[in-house]
């Protein structure tokens, strides 16, 4: 479990399912996504999140402000082969109501002393589709830096798809 001055960042609930499809679901925060997640897939996603803590050590935690879920900030590994791959990808999800409060860059702070810190990761990667503006906005104030020769097109995603050409942020150890 992580805290911040306003957050828990803890391990998932089962309470936290109906919320997290109702995130999954909107289809403002799934702007950048293919698509908006059905029930079961959200169900599924939380899952694959939990496992990730015991396969890796490290996962994406639920966030939560007062008792609130708000969504997740966190780690995990890429399942697609970039120039970038393999490595660790900090990332976030937040509720729409949960916008526009500094949670993000908050959470995703915490997140990097752990993954610089306890895990001892020498490199944090992140990117999210060009369009995704305020992503790479929380990508900037947590001092990840772009260069723009790295952005690529996410390989997961259909070469005539708006989504596909990606921004990739990065910060090292020394950085942070």
């Amino acid at each position: 479990m992580l805290e911040t001055e306003r957050l828990s960042l803890r391990r998932w609930r089962e309470g936290d399912l109906e919320p997290f499809a109702a995130l999954n679901a909107d289809p403002v925060v799934m702007e950048h996504f293919p698509a908006a997640l059905s029930r079961d897939e959200s169900d599924a996603l939380a899952r694959r999140i939990e496992a990730g803590f015991e396969e890796h050590g490290f996962g994406l935690w639920a966030v939560e402000a007062d008792g609130t879920f708000l969504g997740f900030t966190g780690l995990s590994v890429p399942r697609f082969t970039a120039a970038f791959t393999p490595c660790v990808e900090i990332g976030w999800r937040l509720a729409r109501h949960a916008w526009g409060y500094g949670y993000a860059t908050e959470a995703a702070s915490a997140v990097l002393d752990d993954a610089f810190g306890r895990l001892g990761l020498p490199e944090v990667v992140s990117f999210t589709a060009v369009g995704n503006l305020r992503s790479q906005a929380v990508m900037r104030r947590i001092g990840m830096s772009r260069d723009p020769a790295e952005d690529f097109d996410h390989p997961a995603l259909a070469e005539d798809s708006p989504l596909r050409r990606h921004v990739l942020y990065r910060i090292g150890r020394t950085a942070a």
